[in-house]
């Protein structure tokens, strides 16, 4: 089913009309766009899969900010870059730090990533890098 299969059934169901916007009703509705689905995979993917990734802190004995979150190797290659592997880690640094304090704990983790992912409703990649609420769970 494609994005724009989901915001028709979204409409169907609702009785909303074409032009309205269905982001409110994938909230209320507590369904996942299709963006939003691919972000709690990925997620759930590197959290499942933790010995695959390397911390920061173990890559270089700096004491940073940015000590905890996951290292991202450099490269070039885009195919690489907009993997599965390097678009996870892109998406883990960048979950608000309350999140990330209990990925270790799977079922909790994934409650709480719902929840901030219905609350959002992203509809694309962007909106979830440049969101800027941390409180928002």
């Amino acid at each position: 089913m494609s994005f724009s299969d989901s915001k028709k059934v979204i409409r169907i169901i609702t009785g909303i009309r074409n032009r309205d916007s269905c982001r409110e009703h994938f909230r209320t509705l507590k369904i996942l766009p299709l963006r939003s689905q691919y972000i709690l995979s990925l997620l759930l993917f590197v959290t499942d899969n933790k010995d695959l990734f390397q911390r920061n802190f173990e890559v270089h004995q700096i004491n940073t900010r940015n000590k905890s979150s996951l290292h991202q190797s450099p490269t070039k290659l885009s195919v690489y870059q907009r993997g599965a592997y390097c678009t996870g880690i892109r998406v883990f640094n960048s979950l608000p730090p309350q999140i990330k304090e209990v990925s270790h704990k799977r079922q909790q983790f994934k409650c709480i990533l719902k929840e901030f992912l219905y609350t959002h409703s992203f509809y694309t990649l962007d909106e979830y890098f440049n969101c800027k609420t941390t409180n928002d769970i």
